[in-house]
């Protein structure tokens, strides 16, 4: 009855500062078990502070008030034990059946594989073959001041989480890299990605639309880039999405195996490198190569880049990253052409005049092509 009264309360839903409902039957549980305990406590606050108040105002020493004077007293003691023991049973009751459901992910219709990395999510369909990762979409010119800022400043992706409504949705949350945390509030949903480990959660959306959220850990200096989109669909739009996506994907797979097996010219792989370079790797590295002195080194004269001896050791960085610091693997997120391209731009660019030519032949011998996720 208490949990009724809540949900309906009108005057619960007008604070401007309260939580939202959310758009899942679950985070509206979350809801109300907030405004059970919330109200709980409110009311334990007014009879502590009301007895208070009264016992100062009518036991003060101008009125000739003396106090009691126990010792021991087993009344007491059962009481100051009794009732905060019932008071935390009150409370524990429903949040237990709350975050016995949050945890309860069987018997979910679809599955999806979240994976956090420096700075951007993966997502993976375990009952589709689609995977895609999903970045900042916001303008370097916005964030810059460049630009105006729009009105999702920061809270746009190029390619958003798609799912249907009214279907179980199970995550499994991992990490390539260090801590992050995928964080959605309209689903109630908030779990680590931790590194080396898998965590579990679910929802179901209840109605279609667009729900955002973002990375709830402190993962490096992009934490703030990296933000989360969820486009809900009816079952109908979701199931075209989802083979229009697999098409994309499978046409795009075939055209990199196509491209992997052209000859650039240094002046090609300059361009094509260039950009890619700007857009994955200038972050850290810095446009000029210079890197961030003591955070991320400096590519341009650099022994990596630019000697005939660590140049299978470039490869071998840039394709499958580097232990202990914060370069990740580029070889399952970008292509062999790209790959090569920004290889050879590394080793060329600035005052690394190598003239040392990378083809995207010799990355795809490097890849293990029987990777199932070689795709990612």
């Amino acid at each position: 009855m208490m949990m009724w009264f809540i949900s309906s309360s009108a005057f619960a839903n007008e604070i401007r500062f309260n939580m939202t409902r959310g758009a899942t039957a679950i985070s509206q549980q979350v809801y109300d078990l907030h405004m059970t305990i919330f109200y709980i406590c409110c009311v334990i606050g007014l009879l502590v502070f009301g007895i208070m108040f009264w016992s100062i105002v009518h036991h003060r020493k101008s009125r000739g008030a003396k106090a009691a004077q126990f010792h021991e007293s087993t009344r007491i003691e059962l009481l100051w034990t009794v009732i905060p023991v019932l008071i935390l049973i009150a409370m524990a009751a429903p949040a237990t059946s709350t975050l016995l459901k949050m945890e309860d992910t069987s018997k979910a219709d679809l599955t999806v594989l979240v994976t956090g990395s420096q700075w951007k999510w993966h997502y993976k369909y375990l009952e589709y073959p689609v995977a895609f990762y999903s970045l900042l979409a916001t303008s370097k010119q916005q964030i810059s001041g460049d630009a105006p800022k729009g009105g999702n400043y920061l809270l746009e992706v190029d390619n958003p989480l798609v799912l249907p409504v009214g279907k179980k949705i199970r995550f499994l949350m991992t990490s390539d890299d260090v801590i992050h945390s995928w964080w959605v509030p309209a689903f109630a949903v908030k779990k680590d990605a931790n590194p080396g480990y898998i965590n579990e959660s679910w929802t179901r959306i209840d109605k279609p639309g667009t729900y955002r959220g973002q990375c709830a850990e402190l993962c490096g200096k992009d934490h703030g880039f990296m933000p989360v989109v969820v486009v809900a669909k009816s079952a109908e739009e979701f199931e075209k999405w989802i083979a229009r996506k697999g098409d994309e994907q499978a046409t795009a797979k075939a055209q990199q195996q196509a491209q992997a097996a052209e000859t650039m010219t240094l002046p090609q792989a300059m361009a094509q490198g260039e950009k890619v370079y700007l857009g994955h790797c200038a972050a850290c590295h810095q446009p000029a190569g210079t890197g961030l002195p003591g955070i991320f080194p400096a590519l341009n004269g650099s022994k990596v880049t630019t000697q005939a001896e660590h140049r299978a050791q470039h490869l071998d960085i840039v394709l499958h990253g580097k232990s202990g610091t914060a370069m990740q693997p580029f070889g399952k997120q970008l292509t062999a052409q790209e790959l090569a391209a920004v290889i050879t731009y590394e080793r060329n660019a600035w005052d690394n005049k190598t003239g040392d030519l990378v083809q995207p032949a010799e990355v795809q011998s490097l890849l293990n092509p029987a990777n199932p996720d070689k795709d990612k």
